[in-house]
C-alpha cells in the first residue's frame, strides 16, 4: 500500500464522521501521487501525514439573547490547519450545516489555495451553526459580538486573519471587527471583507465572481474561444454569482440562470446590467427570494424547489460553461451528465467543492475545461491577502490597482496549475496541477522547518 493509500485510510478511520472533509482530503491526496517518488524527503519526513492533521481545532459555545430575551446557544468552531506559508486565512460561515467536518474540509482547500494566490498566507476556517437568516440586525449584532468575546483570543494580524463567507457579509464583518477592536484595543488588519471607510480594500466584494470569469476566461483561451455568445449557468444569488454575472456580462457573454435556496430562474435573454441591478437589490438590501425576479421580469422562469442543475437536466437547457457558485456537492454525477449532454465546454467553480468526485470524473473524462474551486475561486482570498497588504501598509489602493493585481494573480494560478500538472505527468489536468502546485510549496515550508 502506498502512502497516500495509508493515509486516506487512516483519516477515514479516525475521521468517518466528517464526510466533507474525507472527501476534500481523498479528492487531494489521489492527485498527489505523482509527487510520491519525486520527493522521497515529503515521504521520510511524513509531509503527507502532517498535512492532514490541523495545527489546532477550537470548538467554542456562543450564548446570546434574542429581541424577545430568549437566550440561544451555538456551537462555533475555528480550525487553524497549516500556517507554514503564513497566518492563517480563511472565512467564517453562519449556517445551520456547520459541524466540524465541513470546517475542516474548507481549511483544508484553504491551504492549497491560498498557496497558489503566490502571497504568505496559511489555511484556515470557521463559523457557527447560527442561521441569520430571520434574524434582525440586533439580534445578528449580539450573535457577532457573542461569537467574537471567544474568537479575540485565537487570532491577530499575523496569526489568524479571518474572513466572510456563507451568511458571513459587510453587516457581520463589521459587527465583527467592531467588538474585536473594542476589546484588544487596537484598529489592525485582523478581519478581511470590512466596510473601506475602516480599511477594506476595493474590489474585494466582486474578487470571487470576477476572479472564477477570469480563471475560465484563462482556460477557453487555451482552446482559442472566450466568453462571447456563450450561455453560462451560475448557481447562487450571492456576491460571487451577482459579480460573475457582471464579469460573464463585460465579457460578452450570457448569463442565465441564478439561485437560490429557494429555487431557481432561468431568463434565456440573459441577465443584463439592469436586472442584475434589481437581483443585488433584492438579495443585498432587502433579503428578497430570487422568485421576485420573475415578479419584475415576466418573460423569465422559475423553477421551486430546484437547483440550477436539477433544471438544466430537465429542461434540456443548452449551457456552454457552467460557474457553480452557491455550496459544496451542489453538482451531483447526474448533474455532470446532463451539462455534457447539453453542450457544456467549461466548468470553473465559484464555490468551495461544489462537484462531487465522480462528476468531476464525468468532466474530464468527456474532455470538458475543468476549473477546480481551489484555483478558480482564489480570487476572494487573494484580494483579502491584498486588503491585509493595504492594512499592514496604511494605504489603500484604487479598484483599478487592485484589479489588475487580482486578474495578473489568476493568470499566474492558471499557469502554475498549468505548468505542475504537466511537469508531473498529467498534462492539461487542472485539478491534478492545482493540487499539486499548491502541495509543493506549503511541502517545503514544512520540511525547511524541520519536525513541528
Amino acid at each position: 500500500m502506498s502512502v497516500i493509500d495509508e493515509v486516506i485510510e487512516k483519516v477515514k478511520s479516525k475521521d468517518k464522521d466528517q464526510p466533507e472533509f474525507i472527501q476534500a482530503m481523498t479528492e487531494v491526496m489521489g492527485t498527489l501521487r505523482p509527487t510520491v517518488d519525486k520527493h522521497p524527503e515529503f515521504v521520510k519526513a511524513k509531509i503527507y501525514e502532517r498535512i492532514v492533521e490541523p495545527d489546532r481545532t477550537i470548538i467554542f459555545r456562543v450564548p446570546w439573547e434574542g429581541d424577545n430575551q430568549e437566550v440561544h446557544v451555538n456551537r462555533g468552531f475555528r480550525v487553524q490547519f497549516n500556517n507554514a506559508i503564513g497566518p492563517y486565512k480563511g472565512g467564517l460561515r453562519l449556517h445551520p450545516s456547520v459541524n466540524l467536518g465541513i470546517v475542516k474540509f474548507l481549511g483544508f482547500e484553504q491551504i492549497f489555495k491560498n498557496a497558489l494566490t503566490t502571497l504568505p498566507m496559511g489555511g484556515g476556517k470557521g463559523g457557527a451553526d447560527f442561521d441569520p437568516k430571520g434574524k434582525s440586525d440586533a439580534e445578528v449584532m449580539r450573535f457577532c459580538y457573542a461569537f467574537m468575546r471567544e474568537l479575540y483570543r485565537h487570532i491577530g494580524p499575523d496569526t489568524d486573519v479571518p474572513a466572510g463567507d456563507i451568511g458571513v457579509g459587510g453587516r457581520e464583518i463589521g459587527y465583527l471587527f467592531g467588538y474585536y477592536k473594542k476589546i484588544v484595543n487596537e484598529h489592525t488588519g485582523v478581519l478581511t471583507g470590512k466596510g473601506l471607510e475602516y480599511g477594506g480594500s476595493l474590489i474585494r466584494p466582486q474578487a470571487t465572481g470576477y476572479g472564477v470569469t477570469y480563471f475560465a476566461a484563462e482556460m477557453l483561451a487555451t482552446r482559442g474561444v472566450d466568453f462571447k455568445g456563450k450561455a453560462v449557468a451560475i448557481s447562487g444569488s450571492g456576491n460571487v454569482a451577482q459579480y460573475a454575472v457582471e464579469k460573464v456580462t463585460q465579457l460578452g457573454g450570457k448569463a442565465v440562470t441564478l439561485s437560490d435556496s429557494s429555487g431557481v430562474i432561468v431568463d434565456e435573454e440573459g441577465i443584463n446590467a439592469e436586472k442584475l441591478a434589481f437581483v443585488m437589490d433584492l438579495k443585498g438590501v432587502k433579503r428578497g427570494r430570487i422568485s421576485e425576479y420573475v415578479e419584475k421580469y415576466p418573460r423569465a422562469k422559475y423553477f421551486a424547489n430546484k437547483s440550477v442543475w436539477d433544471v438544466i437536466k430537465e429542461q434540456s437547457l443548452h449551457i456552454d460553461i457552467a460557474l457553480p457558485s452557491a455550496t459544496q456537492n451542489e453538482i451531483s454525477e447526474d448533474h455532470a451528465t446532463a451539462l455534457v449532454k447539453n453542450g457544456v465546454v467549461c466548468v470553473a467553480e465559484g464555490a468551495n467543492m461544489p462537484s462531487v468526485l465522480g462528476a468531476i470524473k464525468i468532466f474530464q473524462d468527456n474532455n470538458v475545461l475543468f476549473g477546480p474551486a481551489k484555483a478558480a475561486n482564489a480570487g476572494g482570498v487573494a484580494v483579502s491577502g491584498l486588503e491585509m497588504s493595504q492594512n499592514s501598509m496604511r494605504l489603500a489602493w484604487t479598484s483599478e490597482e487592485v484589479d489588475a493585481r487580482l486578474r495578473g494573480i489568476m493568470k499566474s494560478i492558471h499557469k502554475a496549475s498549468l505548468d505542475a500538472a504537466e511537469a508531473y505527468g498529467r498534462k492539461g489536468d487542472y485539478l491534478t496541477g492545482a493540487n499539486i502546485a499548491g502541495f509543493i510549496k506549503v511541502a517545503r515550508a514544512m520540511l525547511a522547518y524541520g519536525i513541528v
